[in-house]
């Protein structure tokens, strides 16, 4: 697809559309991978975004128990030294 590259005050940047902007969940960064002659610009990956305040809300709930002892009753923790 060939794009124009537009002024924008002192630097010069590229124009998504709408649909572009939807299809590939563009939001207000990218990821820019400059690579072998290539610009290549994704989606910036944030897996793990708001979880802070997600665990914050559990612990206020009282919801951040463990679910499971993380020691058991039969292991061994001698063979771990």
């Amino acid at each position: 697809m060939e794009v124009s590259i537009v002024q924008i005050g002192n630097s010069k940047g590229i124009r998504f559309s709408k649909t572009i902007i939807e299809k590939y969940n563009l939001r207000d960064k990218v990821d820019l991978i400059l690579e072998k002659g290539q610009i290549i610009i994704k989606p910036l990956n944030t897996p793990r975004n708001g979880w802070d305040e997600a665990f914050k809300e559990m612990s206020e709930k009282g919801d951040d128990r463990l679910l499971f002892n993380d020691v058991f009753d039969d292991e061994n923790l001698e063979e771990w030294k």
